[in-house]
Protein backbone atom coordinates (compact mmCIF):
# COMPACT_ATOMS: atom_id res chain seq x y z
CA UNK A 1 0.00 0.00 0.00
CA UNK A 2 1.35 3.47 -0.86
CA UNK A 3 1.96 6.12 1.77
CA UNK A 4 -1.15 8.18 0.88
CA UNK A 5 -3.29 5.05 1.04
CA UNK A 6 -1.83 4.10 4.41
CA UNK A 7 -2.44 7.58 5.69
CA UNK A 8 -6.07 7.54 4.55
CA UNK A 9 -6.62 4.07 5.99
CA UNK A 10 -5.15 5.08 9.35
CA UNK A 11 -7.44 8.11 9.50
CA UNK A 12 -10.44 5.89 8.74
CA UNK A 13 -9.44 3.42 11.47
CA UNK A 14 -8.95 6.24 13.96
CA UNK A 15 -12.38 7.66 13.16
CA UNK A 16 -13.94 4.27 13.66
CA UNK A 17 -12.14 3.84 16.96
CA UNK A 18 -13.67 7.10 18.17
CA UNK A 19 -17.14 5.84 17.23
CA UNK A 20 -16.60 2.44 18.83
CA UNK A 21 -15.41 3.94 22.15
CA UNK A 22 -18.22 6.51 22.43
CA UNK A 23 -21.09 6.33 24.94
CA UNK A 24 -23.72 3.52 24.63
CA UNK A 25 -26.34 5.89 23.24
CA UNK A 26 -24.01 7.24 20.57
CA UNK A 27 -22.71 3.73 19.84
CA UNK A 28 -26.26 2.52 19.17
CA UNK A 29 -26.69 5.30 16.64
CA UNK A 30 -23.28 4.81 15.05
CA UNK A 31 -23.16 3.72 11.43
CA UNK A 32 -22.05 0.06 11.21
CA UNK A 33 -20.30 0.68 7.88
CA UNK A 34 -17.91 3.48 6.85
CA UNK A 35 -16.63 3.62 3.26
CA UNK A 36 -14.62 6.02 1.10
CA UNK A 37 -12.44 6.12 -2.03
CA UNK A 38 -8.89 7.33 -2.50
CA UNK A 39 -10.11 9.26 -5.54
CA UNK A 40 -13.65 10.07 -6.69
CA UNK A 41 -12.49 11.09 -10.18
CA UNK A 42 -10.73 8.99 -12.81
CA UNK A 43 -9.27 11.45 -15.33
CA UNK A 44 -8.73 10.03 -18.80
CA UNK A 45 -5.97 11.89 -20.62
CA UNK A 46 -4.28 11.22 -23.96
CA UNK A 47 -1.73 8.88 -22.35
CA UNK A 48 -4.19 7.09 -20.07
CA UNK A 49 -3.25 3.40 -19.74
CA UNK A 50 -5.54 2.41 -16.88
CA UNK A 51 -5.51 3.01 -13.15
CA UNK A 52 -6.46 1.55 -9.77
CA UNK A 53 -8.72 3.26 -7.23
CA UNK A 54 -8.41 2.28 -3.58
CA UNK A 55 -11.68 1.60 -1.76
CA UNK A 56 -11.32 1.41 2.02
CA UNK A 57 -13.67 1.26 4.95
CA UNK A 58 -14.41 0.03 8.44
CA UNK A 59 -17.14 -2.03 10.07
CA UNK A 60 -18.36 -1.55 13.61
CA UNK A 61 -18.66 -5.30 14.24
CA UNK A 62 -17.35 -8.29 12.36
CA UNK A 63 -19.06 -9.23 9.10
CA UNK A 64 -18.53 -9.97 5.43
CA UNK A 65 -18.19 -7.26 2.80
CA UNK A 66 -19.13 -7.29 -0.89
CA UNK A 67 -18.36 -4.43 -3.29
CA UNK A 68 -19.96 -3.91 -6.70
CA UNK A 69 -18.96 -1.28 -9.27
CA UNK A 70 -21.42 -0.55 -12.05
CA UNK A 71 -20.87 1.81 -14.98
CA UNK A 72 -23.58 3.78 -16.78
CA UNK A 73 -26.23 1.70 -18.53
CA UNK A 74 -26.23 1.40 -22.30
CA UNK A 75 -27.92 -0.50 -25.13
CA UNK A 76 -25.89 -3.24 -26.79
CA UNK A 77 -26.43 -5.46 -29.83
CA UNK A 78 -24.97 -8.95 -30.07
CA UNK A 79 -24.72 -10.39 -33.58
CA UNK A 80 -24.16 -13.96 -34.67
CA UNK A 81 -21.80 -14.45 -37.58
CA UNK A 82 -22.46 -17.08 -40.25
CA UNK A 83 -20.37 -18.18 -43.18
CA UNK A 84 -22.12 -17.70 -46.50
CA UNK A 85 -20.42 -18.30 -49.85
CA UNK A 86 -17.07 -18.40 -48.07
CA UNK A 87 -17.58 -15.03 -46.35
CA UNK A 88 -18.40 -14.40 -42.68
CA UNK A 89 -21.40 -12.07 -42.42
CA UNK A 90 -23.67 -10.88 -39.62
CA UNK A 91 -26.84 -12.97 -39.33
CA UNK A 92 -29.30 -12.95 -36.40
CA UNK A 93 -28.87 -10.49 -33.56
CA UNK A 94 -30.18 -9.72 -30.10
CA UNK A 95 -30.51 -6.28 -28.53
CA UNK A 96 -30.22 -5.67 -24.81
CA UNK A 97 -31.01 -2.73 -22.57
CA UNK A 98 -29.65 -1.84 -19.12
CA UNK A 99 -26.23 -3.30 -19.85
CA UNK A 100 -23.59 -1.65 -17.65
CA UNK A 101 -20.66 -0.20 -19.56
CA UNK A 102 -18.46 -1.59 -16.78
CA UNK A 103 -19.04 -4.09 -14.00
CA UNK A 104 -16.72 -5.36 -11.28
CA UNK A 105 -17.15 -6.92 -7.87
CA UNK A 106 -15.05 -7.84 -4.86
CA UNK A 107 -15.59 -9.83 -1.66
CA UNK A 108 -13.61 -11.06 1.31
CA UNK A 109 -14.97 -14.60 0.87
CA UNK A 110 -16.80 -16.43 -1.94
CA UNK A 111 -20.16 -14.74 -2.47
CA UNK A 112 -22.18 -17.97 -2.37
CA UNK A 113 -20.84 -18.57 1.13
CA UNK A 114 -21.46 -15.02 2.33
CA UNK A 115 -25.11 -14.76 1.27
CA UNK A 116 -27.88 -17.01 -0.08
CA UNK A 117 -28.78 -16.88 -3.76
CA UNK A 118 -32.05 -14.99 -3.24
CA UNK A 119 -30.18 -12.12 -1.56
CA UNK A 120 -27.65 -11.96 -4.40
CA UNK A 121 -30.47 -11.91 -6.93
CA UNK A 122 -32.54 -9.26 -5.13
CA UNK A 123 -29.57 -6.88 -4.87
CA UNK A 124 -28.20 -7.82 -8.32
CA UNK A 125 -24.84 -8.85 -6.93
CA UNK A 126 -22.60 -10.70 -9.39
CA UNK A 127 -22.60 -10.96 -13.18
CA UNK A 128 -25.07 -13.85 -13.23
CA UNK A 129 -27.63 -11.72 -11.39
CA UNK A 130 -27.52 -8.69 -13.70
CA UNK A 131 -30.87 -8.10 -15.38
CA UNK A 132 -30.25 -7.31 -19.00
CA UNK A 133 -33.53 -6.50 -20.76
CA UNK A 134 -33.81 -8.37 -24.06
CA UNK A 135 -35.59 -6.44 -26.82
CA UNK A 136 -35.56 -9.17 -29.52
CA UNK A 137 -38.10 -11.99 -29.79
CA UNK A 138 -35.59 -14.84 -29.81
CA UNK A 139 -36.45 -18.03 -27.87
CA UNK A 140 -35.17 -18.33 -24.30
CA UNK A 141 -32.51 -20.86 -25.34
CA UNK A 142 -31.12 -18.43 -27.91
CA UNK A 143 -31.31 -15.55 -25.43
CA UNK A 144 -28.97 -17.42 -23.10
CA UNK A 145 -26.51 -17.95 -25.95
CA UNK A 146 -26.58 -14.25 -26.83
CA UNK A 147 -26.33 -13.18 -23.19
CA UNK A 148 -23.34 -15.45 -22.61
CA UNK A 149 -21.71 -14.01 -25.72
CA UNK A 150 -22.35 -10.47 -24.48
CA UNK A 151 -20.75 -11.19 -21.10
CA UNK A 152 -17.84 -12.98 -22.76
CA UNK A 153 -17.18 -10.05 -25.11
CA UNK A 154 -17.21 -7.56 -22.24
CA UNK A 155 -14.87 -9.79 -20.23
CA UNK A 156 -12.47 -10.02 -23.15
CA UNK A 157 -12.52 -6.21 -23.36
CA UNK A 158 -11.65 -6.01 -19.66
CA UNK A 159 -14.92 -4.22 -18.80
CA UNK A 160 -16.47 -7.13 -16.84
CA UNK A 161 -14.22 -8.79 -14.28
CA UNK A 162 -14.25 -12.57 -14.69
CA UNK A 163 -14.08 -13.25 -10.96
CA UNK A 164 -14.55 -11.06 -7.87
CA UNK A 165 -11.48 -9.24 -6.63
CA UNK A 166 -10.18 -9.82 -3.12
CA UNK A 167 -11.17 -7.63 -0.18
CA UNK A 168 -8.47 -7.66 2.49
CA UNK A 169 -9.22 -7.04 6.16
CA UNK A 170 -6.26 -5.22 7.74
CA UNK A 171 -7.80 -5.87 11.16
CA UNK A 172 -11.16 -7.12 12.39
CA UNK A 173 -12.66 -3.79 11.36
CA UNK A 174 -10.63 -2.07 8.63
CA UNK A 175 -10.80 -3.39 5.04
CA UNK A 176 -9.57 -2.38 1.59
CA UNK A 177 -9.63 -3.40 -2.06
CA UNK A 178 -8.33 -2.03 -5.36
CA UNK A 179 -10.73 -1.32 -8.24
CA UNK A 180 -9.01 -1.57 -11.62
CA UNK A 181 -10.09 0.60 -14.53
CA UNK A 182 -8.54 -0.40 -17.89
CA UNK A 183 -7.42 1.97 -20.63
CA UNK A 184 -10.73 1.56 -22.53
CA UNK A 185 -12.91 2.47 -19.53
CA UNK A 186 -16.03 4.34 -20.75
CA UNK A 187 -16.76 7.79 -19.37
CA UNK A 188 -19.70 8.52 -17.12
CA UNK A 189 -20.84 8.30 -13.51
CA UNK A 190 -20.21 4.95 -11.84
CA UNK A 191 -22.12 3.60 -8.85
CA UNK A 192 -20.18 1.76 -6.15
CA UNK A 193 -22.24 -0.25 -3.65
CA UNK A 194 -20.69 -1.70 -0.51
CA UNK A 195 -22.70 -4.35 1.36
CA UNK A 196 -22.09 -5.42 4.95
CA UNK A 197 -23.51 -8.92 5.42
CA UNK A 198 -24.02 -10.78 8.67
CA UNK A 199 -25.62 -14.20 9.07
CA UNK A 200 -26.60 -14.23 5.41
CA UNK A 201 -28.53 -10.94 5.64
CA UNK A 202 -27.76 -7.38 4.53
CA UNK A 203 -26.83 -5.40 7.63
CA UNK A 204 -25.91 -2.14 5.89
CA UNK A 205 -25.42 -0.70 2.40
CA UNK A 206 -23.31 2.27 1.38
CA UNK A 207 -23.41 3.86 -2.08
CA UNK A 208 -20.77 6.24 -3.39
CA UNK A 209 -20.37 7.71 -6.90
CA UNK A 210 -17.22 7.78 -8.98
CA UNK A 211 -16.83 9.90 -12.12
CA UNK A 212 -14.79 8.80 -15.13
CA UNK A 213 -14.17 11.81 -17.37
CA UNK A 214 -11.92 12.86 -20.22
CA UNK A 215 -9.61 15.78 -19.46
CA UNK A 216 -7.12 17.89 -21.36
CA UNK A 217 -6.87 18.13 -25.15
CA UNK A 218 -8.52 14.76 -25.73
CA UNK A 219 -11.60 15.95 -23.81
CA UNK A 220 -11.85 19.12 -25.89
CA UNK A 221 -11.50 17.19 -29.16
CA UNK A 222 -14.08 14.62 -27.98
CA UNK A 223 -16.58 17.32 -27.02
CA UNK A 224 -16.04 19.23 -30.27
CA UNK A 225 -16.46 16.06 -32.36
CA UNK A 226 -19.79 15.24 -30.71
CA UNK A 227 -21.17 18.76 -30.57
CA UNK A 228 -20.13 19.78 -34.12
CA UNK A 229 -19.89 16.42 -35.87
CA UNK A 230 -20.31 17.81 -39.42
CA UNK A 231 -17.68 20.51 -38.94
CA UNK A 232 -15.34 18.00 -37.28
CA UNK A 233 -15.68 15.69 -40.29
CA UNK A 234 -14.89 18.53 -42.71
CA UNK A 235 -11.82 19.56 -40.72
CA UNK A 236 -10.63 15.94 -40.56
CA UNK A 237 -10.91 15.63 -44.35
CA UNK A 238 -9.04 18.91 -44.90
CA UNK A 239 -6.24 17.85 -42.55
CA UNK A 240 -5.98 14.48 -44.32
CA UNK A 241 -5.77 16.16 -47.74
CA UNK A 242 -3.11 18.61 -46.56
CA UNK A 243 -1.09 15.84 -44.92
CA UNK A 244 -1.29 13.75 -48.09
CA UNK A 245 -0.20 16.70 -50.24
CA UNK A 246 2.78 17.45 -47.96
CA UNK A 247 3.83 13.80 -48.04
CA UNK A 248 3.59 13.67 -51.84
CA UNK A 249 5.71 16.81 -52.19
CA UNK A 250 8.32 15.47 -49.78
CA UNK A 251 8.64 12.14 -51.60
CA UNK A 252 8.65 13.83 -55.03
CA UNK A 253 11.72 15.90 -54.09
CA UNK A 254 13.51 12.74 -52.97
Amino acid sequence: MSLPARFIASICLSAFAVIATSTPTKRALADPLVVDLSNHLVAITTGFTGTDVLLFGAVQNEGDVIVTVRGPDQDMVVRRKERKVGIWVNAESARYKNVPAYYASASNRPMDIIAPQNILQDYRIGLDNQRFIAVSDNPDADQKVYRDALVRNMQNAGLFNQRPAKISFLSNQLFRTDIHFPANTPTGTYTINVYLIRDGRIASVKTTPLVVSKTGVSAEVYEFAHRYSALYGIIAVIIAVIAGWIASVAFRKR
